[in-house]
């Protein structure tokens, strides 16, 4: 075996995988150059504040219902066709965000762009589970992940000198032209993609529920009560952060760096872990440091200790790829892309309230979400620990 042929066997670059993933990697860097700004867009757009926000709830809703269609749609037309249609849906929506000249289209755009983030989600998870045998799966997701993450380092940045060079309309007008392109050679690569899936008989949502082992479910409950600890805090720490503890924004943004920096260094060696000795030791690390992240944040002092929050934030992506992995373990092969889309749903329906609870215990004092967040991600880690059993997989 070449050297090319162990580093590909090693990193589990199987053909398929490395095409979805590729695919994630170029579109993903066409929407990082604009997408952190879209805000600052609908505000030069002539939108208020009440609409941004309404704008970031719409993002959230669609990132919901999007899942469990994009899922059947890749169980049934399969999923290099599922993939072609998700891109071609994706770039409607960026064109329409290019031709807008005022803030209501972006809405419309919106409906469309969120086909490539929340539809496609389901044919990559089901990609990797398909080309992929089981003790290979969590280094496939860890890839992807990888691949995922990396233009949420660079690409903002480029986007941001764009912006400041040219302005915010012509600079984001610049970045959708740039991920036009990139949509363009994403259809062309994924046209490569090449599975045969097995289809089952036409089922409707509480079929693909009924099929659901009860270990998918225990981890749907535990996974749920993990993403309101995060999803409570979210948008929060931020200000936390800048406006409590008075770091500038600059200082922040490199607290934000050290975090993502952290989550690419341990996805590998986790991956490879994971699919050697079990999924669950490492799905429950990444429960336990989403819980002693707000805990961590609050309880720095200086610049020094909030770096080893943002370090332990970074160490929330540990099990990810495991627990990617655990999803599909469990789903039923003839409906897996399905049972992605509905656990998805099911996920993100559930946490919408989230963000707007931790609003009002920030009302009561600012620590006061950081504390029942932790608290709730804690008892999320002892239910996952206590109820789910990773012998059911495969």
């Amino acid at each position: 075996m070449t050297r090319r042929a162990k580093l590909a066997n090693f990193l589990s670059l199987e053909r398929n995988v490395t095409i979805a993933s590729a695919a994630v990697f170029l579109l993903g860097m066409g929407e990082e150059l604009w997408k952190k700004f879209l805000p600052k867009y609908l505000e030069a757009l002539g939108a208020n504040t009440p609409v941004i926000g309404v704008f970031g709830a719409a993002e959230n809703f669609f990132d919901a219902i999007y899942q469990y269609p994009g899922g059947w749609l890749a169980d049934r037309a399969g999923r290099r066709r599922a993939f072609l249609i998700f891109v071609a849906l994706a770039a409607t929506g960026y064109l329409i965000y290019l031709l807008s000249s005022s803030w209501p289209l972006v809405f419309l755009g919106l409906a469309f762009a969120m086909a490539w983030q929340s539809m496609a989600s389901p044919a990559i998870f089901a990609t990797i589970a398909d080309s992929l045998p089981q003790e290979k799966r969590a280094m496939g997701f860890t890839i992807q992940s990888i691949l995922k993450r990396l233009p949420i380092v660079f690409a903002p940045m480029i986007g941001g000198a764009v912006i400041a060079a040219y302005g915010i309309v012509r600079g984001v007008h610049v970045g959708l032209v740039i991920t036009l392109v990139l949509a363009v050679i994403t259809f062309v690569l994924i046209r490569r993609i090449n599975i045969s899936i097995k289809v089952s008989k036409p089922t409707n949502i509480k079929g693909v529920w009924r099929s659901f082992h009860a270990a998918l479910k225990r981890l749907l409950i535990s996974d749920v009560i993990i993403r309101m600890c995060e999803g409570m805090t979210g948008v929060l720490t931020i200000l936390y952060v800048t406006n409590i503890q008075g770091l500038s924004v600059a200082r922040y943004g490199t607290l934000i760096a050290i975090q993502m920096t952290t989550s690419i260094l341990v996805y590998v060696p986790a991956g490879k872990i994971a699919d050697r000795v079990g999924r669950k030791p490492f799905v429950a690390l990444t429960f336990i440091s989403f819980a002693l992240f707000p805990l961590a944040v609050i309880g720095a002092r200086n610049f020094s200790m909030l770096v080893i929050a943002f370090i332990i934030g970074g160490l929330r992506e540990i099990g990810e790829p495991a627990r990617k992995a655990m999803i599909v373990d469990f789903a039923r092969e003839d409906m897996r892309a399905r049972s992605v889309g509905l656990y998805y749903l099911i996920r993100g329906l559930s946490i919408t309230p989230a963000a707007a609870i931790g609003g009002l215990l920030w009302n009561i004092e600012p620590r006061v979400p950081f504390v029942v967040a932790g608290l709730i991600g804690l008892l999320g880690t002892i239910v996952f620990v206590a109820t789910v059993e990773e012998k059911f997989a495969g």
